[in-house]
């Protein structure tokens, strides 16, 4: 399988480049959320991810692992097929999408266009576990990894002394009911306002 390609971009668009590497070109799909990453880049390197069907061999790309991650997990959720997965990362950021999965957001992932309800539950059903699990599995094996928001925020109360796991459900409550939030500062005092 090609796991990733590294070369120049002969044709940039939207949903799909055209990717020369040492003479040859690969058609390759992407979010929009690559193609915002690939913007001013006349050479790039995209992890990639074969789909095989009976009538087709499609490629798709991504400027980052986490991208990946989220995309091979929503398409082991039955139902959900490589297109549906794109549109998801296109409307919202892998993290969102994480983020949504875990503080089990119907509406936000209904908001992605082509997602129903009973879609969302399933896919929240589906990999609610499988992320947290990977998650907590990325956080014990990463020495310096980018942390998000909400992994600051728990370091931070963790940190004041309040015990992990009522640390997390606090982080939880203020973030289903404002999944936009996106102040760190914000979110730990509306987190400690929550234990």
């Amino acid at each position: 399988m090609i796991a990733y390609l590294n070369g120049k971009l002969a044709l940039k668009t939207p949903t799909l480049v055209h990717l020369d590497v040492n003479g040859v070109g690969y058609e390759v799909h992407i979010s929009l959320h690559t193609w915002s990453q690939i913007q001013g880049m006349d050479n790039c390197k995209l992890l990639t991810y074969v789909h095989i069907k009976e009538d087709a061999h499609t490629m798709f790309g991504f400027f980052s692992d986490a991208e990946r991650t989220v995309f091979l997990q929503l398409i082991s959720v039955s139902g959900v097929g490589a297109a549906t997965a794109r549109v998801m990362l296109s409307s919202l950021q892998p993290e969102d999408v994480q983020r949504a999965i875990l503080m089990e957001n119907e509406k936000m992932l209904e908001g992605v266009k082509g997602i129903g309800a009973k879609t969302a539950k399933r896919i929240i059903l589906e990999l609610k576990d499988k992320m947290k699990k990977h998650r907590e599995d990325v956080v014990h094996l990463s020495l310096n990894t980018h942390n998000t928001i909400q992994d600051d925020a728990l370091n931070a109360l963790v940190t004041l002394g309040i015990a992990r796991n009522v640390a997390e459900q606090a982080i939880q409550r203020v973030l289903k009911t404002e999944p936009q939030l996106n102040e760190l500062e914000a979110l730990i005092k509306k987190s400690l306002k929550n234990l």
